[in-house]
This record gives C-alpha cells, structure tokens and sequence, in this order.
C-alpha cells in the first residue's frame, strides 16, 4: 500500500474512528480480572494514541510531500548505483553530444494533484552519466499537443524540492502546474516544460546536489542526465537560453549553486528561502569538509569567478530564512549576473508551503521575462511594486535591489537579524533556520 495514496490515508482515517469507539463501547464492559481489564485499557489508549498519530503524520506528509514512498520514510532507499569521479565538470570526460538518444517510456504519475491542468507524467530514468536511478516527473504545458506549436520547442524549467521532500511536491502541495496553467492559456506566462527529479537518492542524508565520489553524483544527476533526458524525449529548447532550475529551502539552495556553477547549462535560477553555506542544512553530504563547502557554495562561486556567470538569480525569503542569502549574493554578483532578491514579512507563513506556494505566478513571470520570452524592453514587469537598484530584469546592472512584490515587501534597510558581516556575506546567516528546513 502507498504511503502518499489515497488507500492508506483512508485506512488511518478508519482505524482513528473505529480506535475512538472501542474505548466508549468496551471500557467499563472489558471481562476477567483486575489486572487484565487494566492491561485491555491501556491498550485500547495505546491503540487510539497510535492511529491518531499515525494520521497526523500521513495528513502532514501529504500537504507538504515530505516522503514519497516507505522506502524514504524508513531510510532504505538507494538509487545510486555507482558514483565514478567526474572530474571538475561533472562529465568524466563523456562527450555528451554524442550519447545516442534514449526513448524513454512515460506513465500517468500517482498521487496528490498528480492527475490536474492536464496530468503529470513519470518515467523511472537510468542516468547514463552520474550513476543514478530514480524517477522523473514531467509536465506539458497546454501549447505543446496544439497543432500551431507542433514545430515548436519549449522552455524548460527543473523544479527541486527539499530535504526531506518529494519531487512530487511541486504538483502536490505548491500545485505550480495548476497554478500557471490559467497564466499560460492567456499568454502571460510562457508555456514552459516542468521537470521535477528526485533529489532524495540517499537513505538519511540530503545530497546538497553536489558530487561526492564514491557516493553520489547528485549535480551531474540534475545538469547532464535529466536534461538529456528531456532533449531526448521531448521538443525542449536548448541549454542554456532554454533552461531554469527553481527550488524551495535545501532544494532553493541547489537550484542557485547550479545556475551558478553551470551557466553553460541554466539561464535563471529562483530560490525559495534557500540558504548559501550547505551547512544551511545539517544533513548535507556538501558540508562534510570544508573543501567541499566551499565548491557548493554560491556566494563563494561567485565571488571567485574569474568571469560572472550570464545567470539571472530570483531569491525570496524572510528575514533569518533566505532574505539574508540573497542579499549576500547581490554584494558579489557582477555584470551579467543579476540577483532579484523579495524580501518577505514573518507573517508571510514561515518556512512553509505556505509561504511558497503563492510565490509560484511571480516566479514564473519572471522566469518567463528572464528567459526572453515576451520580454519587456529592458523592465521586469514580471512583479509589482517597486525595486531599488537597477532593474531586476536584464538590464545592464549587476544586482537588483531588494524588491517588493505581491508576496513582499521592501524594508527600509536590509535587516541582518543580528548576523555579523561574515555570516551575512557567506550566507551562513540562515543556520539558525536550518531546524526547520525542509
């Protein structure tokens, strides 16, 4: 039985009530002795005590796609199936161009939100390069089966969840497919391709998107395998003009450390109170030893670039929470990379899909200008409100400001909730949030 299906939550549901009535009906009717009826009682309260728990649980992990199967939950699930030193790019020295293609065959996905704005699909995707087997989620936009676009090819954008988190919770909990779909039949945003992977690859560990030889090979499982995947299989744009990578907590920090170190394979990057330093999350196999912390972190990336990277960075986050992550990237970013950075209210929701799931319309608007569709000339109209600094678009500055927008506001001085100026910088600052990542 599925741990995310609608079977086993209706199973929980049952047990809570049928858990609930046995105590009513049988308390003061339980026969024999003393000490047995004692013993019949307190197994009863044991009983209620561990299906509601039990339901909770389910009811919290399908609102916030946590895990994605008892594998997960449990800590058995490897899908490494070999992890080779890749070397500085990733690639092994494997000329990419010249892999034959892969067909790969796709079913309808189960789950929450999983059959809505069209359906999402599935495909179980054996990574030629990084050692990896686990599955794929891909969505189509509305445009791609209509026979006025059957010659053309589509944005992509890589959706990545956190630690723990599922990769179907882009569709489940933040329901991004059917929020844009509307905004893409009315040409106001641009129809792009989702693709969400699995990031979860090692049982009790958060992979921090990072290559670890002889572990994991987690980037090159996100930049090469996946993205050939989808070349492959469907009529996606080329990288990197074509191609963005968007996260939330562990998986926001992902997001950016790729766009950031691969600008040959993303043009924009969103994070979603994400954090800088992989110690954001204290389970990241990227913040083992220094050496490796410092080869995931983008602050660090870019500040040692010895050319910026053509990217485009879209950061939100509250103050403690990502806000500060994004700032410490405007301080080093360089022409051509520009960082928009929304700072967000306490009261927004907190490190939660609450926070995040409104955010997705102005994450795809701005995607859809960053990414040169229906651009407007040299303005990001993409949110409301103003920004200080030069445009956030793609103009010629560097960094935008903190902006404001329908999901936040711009305070009058950035806040660096007490953080000293090298924790601020480094991005280190959120590590007091790393608790509640997800």
């Amino acid at each position: 039985m599925s741990l995310t299906g609608t079977p086993f939550l209706c199973t929980t549901v049952v047990l809570s009530v049928v858990a609930l009535i046995l105590p009513l009906l049988l308390w003061s009717r339980t026969p024999g002795p003393g000490p047995l009826r004692a013993a019949a009682r307190v197994l009863m309260l044991l009983f209620a005590q561990g299906t509601a728990v039990t339901l909770v649980f389910v009811l919290v992990n399908n609102q916030n796609g946590l895990y994605d199967n008892w594998a997960d939950l449990i800590g058995t699930g490897n899908h490494v199936q070999q992890a080779a030193d890749l070397g500085r790019d990733g690639t092994g020295g494997i000329a990419l161009k010249q892999l034959p293609k892969v067909r790969q065959v796709f079913r309808p996905a189960d789950g929450a939100g999983m059959r809505a704005a069209g359906g999402v699909r599935v495909t179980q995707l054996r990574g030629r390069v990084s050692g990896v087997n686990a599955e794929v989620y891909v969505w189509l936009p509305p445009q791609y089966g209509e026979p006025a676009y059957r010659h053309r090819k589509f944005p992509v954008v890589e959706l990545l969840p956190g630690y723990p988190g599922s990769a179907k919770a882009w569709f489940g909990a933040l329901r991004a497919h059917e929020q844009v779909l509307p905004l893409m039949r009315a040409g106001r945003v641009a129809p792009f391709i989702m693709v969400a992977p699995r990031t979860n690859l090692l049982a009790g560990v958060d992979t921090g998107c990072a290559n670890v030889p002889g572990q994991v090979n987690a980037d090159t499982w996100l930049s090469v395998d996946v993205p050939r995947m989808v070349l492959d299989n469907f009529r996606a744009q080329p990288a990197p003009s074509g191609w963005a990578v968007a996260g939330y907590s562990a998986g926001a920090h992902c997001a950016v450390k790729l766009a950031v170190a691969h600008p040959d394979r993303y043009r924009a990057a969103v994070s979603l109170s994400g954090y800088n330093d992989p110690i954001g999350e204290r389970n990241s196999l990227a913040a083992q030893t220094p050496a490796l912390r410092a080869r995931n972190n983008p602050y660090l990336l870019l500040r040692g670039a010895a050319e910026p990277p053509r990217v485009a960075l879209y950061v939100s986050g509250e103050s403690g929470d990502g806000y500060q992550a994004g700032v410490a990237l405007q301080t080093v970013a360089k022409a051509p990379t520009t960082v928009h950075v929304v700072f967000l209210p306490r009261s927004a929701g907190g490190h939660t899909m609450a926070l995040w799931r409104p955010q997705v319309p102005d994450v795809f608007r701005w995607l859809t200008l960053q990414m040169g569709q229906n651009r407007a000339a040299g303005e990001d109209r993409s949110l409301t409100g103003a920004a200080t600094g030069s445009p956030s678009g793609t103009g010629g500055g560097a960094a935008s400001g903190a902006a404001s927008g329908p999901t936040g506001t711009t305070p009058r001085s950035p806040s660096t909730a007490g953080s000293t100026h090298a924790a601020l910088a480094s991005g280190t600052s959120s590590r007091a949030a790393a608790g509640r990542r997800r």
